[in-house]
């Protein structure tokens, strides 16, 4: 059966894998259908992602079909189109006995962690699976890395008449727009790369843009959106260190800061002009939850959110190695691009 394994930075391979045996109690065998590629595949294609460990099958954003279920498996069955939550997680630890599967002390990724789903077939808990028939494949692909920005979101928790700054244009950055936006508070998006923004404003009806140039601006203009209060809560998606320790400058007096972005360098914090003085709430967000998914499907389903301009590239199962270096670069126009594996 093939596969294509990342066995180091920078280094695809097609490589065979066994077929799957059948399905266990609580298992579902599925054909993979589509793959998306999130900005954790292209950190782990550069060598700068901290939870990236090598050799892997990557593959975490899964439009699959049921093909097998378990002896006891009832959630799903055979011809089911489902969107995979691929958060593996133990199910016994303090995090997970609490409800916070999404940082479970044992937690594996699909992809990142363990072998994910850059294959044909694959056996995969049932418990994952969420039930999509009225979605296509490509869909389904798209909810996971929704999920991440719906989770960011909802941690920093923003309110009408509140506003929220969104920094970074990627696509978990645009996936926390399309919670700002059903959250009601004034979103605002900031970038350094103005064809984002061109993105943002045309495809994601957001006027409110900030273009960065590292000259200090920027916080002219985010007060000028916000009547000089700058923002309510501040979500970095960047994955920058630099852009982390900035973030701080542009929060409101008692606003709340998402890091959702990833970095292995250290973020240095200014404590006492911006921290403490203005008592901010700092968060990380980690992955998402379940019901996260179950949002997000019904919110596709019901036509609140469009699909339709995230998918900017695709390729086939055969092509992917040879195209994959070119989503790596924002030049390129690159919002989502996903794999046709089926």
């Amino acid at each position: 059966m093939k596969a294509i394994q990342l066995k180091e930075p920078k280094n695809f391979q097609r490589i065979e894998i066994e077929e799957p045996k059948s399905p266990a109690p609580g298992e579902v065998l599925v054909r993979v259908d589509r793959v998306g590629i999130c900005g954790t595949d292209l950190g782990g294609y550069l060598g700068k992602m901290p939870f990236f460990s090598y050799p892997r099958i990557p593959g975490h954003e899964l439009g699959v079909e049921i093909l097998e279920v378990g002896p006891d498996v009832s959630n799903v069955k055979p011809g089911d189109r489902c969107s995979v939550e691929p958060y593996i997680n133990c199910q016994e630890c303090y995090s997970c006995r609490r409800g916070y599967t999404n940082c479970c002390r044992h937690h594996k990724t699909l992809g990142v962690m363990c072998d994910g789903g850059l294959t044909e077939r694959i056996l995969l808990p049932a418990r994952k699976m969420h039930l999509a028939n009225n979605l296509t494949a490509e869909q389904c692909a798209l909810v996971e890395t929704l999920a991440i920005g719906c989770h960011a979101v909802n941690r920093g928790n923003p309110k009408p008449p509140e506003s929220v700054l969104i920094i970074g244009a990627g696509p978990i950055g645009l996936s926390a727009v399309e919670f700002a936006k059903l959250s009601g508070a004034k979103t605002i998006v900031m970038d350094m790369v103005d064809s984002r923004l061109e993105f943002v404003r045309n495809k994601m009806g957001v006027p409110d843009t900030i273009l960065t140039k590292g000259d200090g601006e920027e916080i002219k203009q985010l007060e000028a959106l916000t009547n000089g209060e700058l923002a309510d809560v501040v979500i970095d998606a960047t994955g920058s260190n630099r852009s982390m320790a900035q973030a701080l400058n542009y929060c409101a007096f008692k606003g709340r800061l998402v890091f959702v972005g990833i970095t292995q360098a250290n973020v240095e914090l200014p404590h006492a002009p911006a921290l403490h003085r203005r008592e901010l709430d700092i968060l990380a967000s980690r992955n998402a939850l379940s019901s996260d998914f179950t949002r997000i499907i019904q919110l596709i389903e019901s036509g609140e959110i469009n699909t339709d301009p995230w998918i900017t590239h695709r390729t086939s199962f055969d092509s992917m190695i040879d195209e994959f270096e070119q989503f790596t670069k924002p030049e390129t126009g690159v919002i989502k691009a996903v794999v046709e594996v089926h």
